[in-house]
């Protein structure tokens, strides 16, 4: 009689063990929530509005009252509301700013992202203008990267979060270094390197053979940038260990790429552009959770 218990009592633990684990675990690990995984979620997007603007070839910046459309050395203002042009910068063709990827307005003044894309060695510049009237008030040349060509960068404790590009084949590209070496680099204020990180593999393999053309930390905390044509944004956290950026989204979205800007008043909203039928686009930006154990955002 009392073996017989015995083994009933064992029967019993057994069960209970195996109901309480998952299964393919084990009892010398936790069971994942979840919360607690790697996976890429897909997002859609909702497109608000397009505003025609022939300059927007390059990208867009927005402030309170006024949206900007880019060209490699034009800036276009317009009137958020009416959509009507009020003021142009037009460097012209013998224009040492060469290629302005990427601008945003802070303060009555945009910073803008410009390069010598295509030619080689890679340069770079950061240079300056003021909203009211679009003229040019500042530079600085950050000079001969080895991080490849700016297109973009964003305030960052204290300092700076930029984007650098590489490029697949001879446009603009160096033999020793493809699309993957693409990446993201942190600053201090006097633009001294402090760190940086790569992108994932998910990504890079779908920005070949181009980069990263437009990038900003969104109101979340996380970074959000456009590849060069795809209809895809991808959102990324700071790894809390390694050198790899941790991709959590791709969003779906009506524009194709190169840069854009949140808009200061209207809550997870973007401005970015269609470069091939000179457009503005307004978009409304999903919320998007960190669920990935090893992400952090850039600003809490």
């Amino acid at each position: 009689m009392v073996r017989t218990l015995c083994k009933f009592a064992l029967f019993l633990i057994a069960f209970s063990i195996a109901v309480v684990l998952a299964p393919g675990q084990s009892s010398s690990g936790p069971i994942p929530s979840q919360s607690h995984t790697s996976e890429i979620i897909r997002l859609a997007t909702t497109t608000i509005r397009t505003i025609n603007a022939p300059e927007a070839d390059q990208g867009a910046a927005v402030d309170a009252k006024h949206l900007y459309a880019i060209d490699n050395s034009v800036i276009a203002k317009y009137d958020k509301e009416d959509e009507l042009l009020v003021a142009i910068w037009d460097c012209g063709e013998a224009c040492p700013i060469e290629h302005l990827n990427s601008c945003f307005a802070e303060d009555g003044e945009l910073w803008c992202a410009n390069s010598n894309y295509s030619e080689t060695p890679m340069a770079s510049s950061i240079e300056r203008f003021a909203v009211a009237d679009l003229s040019h008030i500042g530079s600085h040349s950050l000079g001969i990267m080895d991080e490849g060509s700016l297109t973009w960068f964003d305030r960052y404790e204290g300092g700076w979060l930029a984007g650098f590009a590489h490029y697949d084949g001879e446009d603009g590209g160096l033999a020793y270094k493809g699309h993957r070496s693409t990446g993201v680099v942190t600053f201090d204020a006097q633009w001294r390197r402090t760190g940086g990180w790569m992108l994932p593999n998910s990504i890079l393999d779908r920005l070949a053979p181009d980069a990263a053309s437009g990038g900003q930390i969104g109101p979340d905390g996380l970074l959000y940038i456009l590849g060069h044509d795809k209809p895809e944004m991808y959102v990324l956290a700071k790894p809390k260990m390694g050198p790899k950026l941790v991709h959590l989204a791709t969003l779906d979205i009506a524009l194709e790429g190169q840069a854009f800007s949140w808009d200061p008043i209207r809550t997870r909203t973007i401005f970015g552009i269609n470069r091939r039928d000179g457009l503005l686009i307004e978009v409304k930006i999903p919320e998007v959770s960190i669920f990935h154990p090893n992400a952090i955002p850039f600003r809490e």
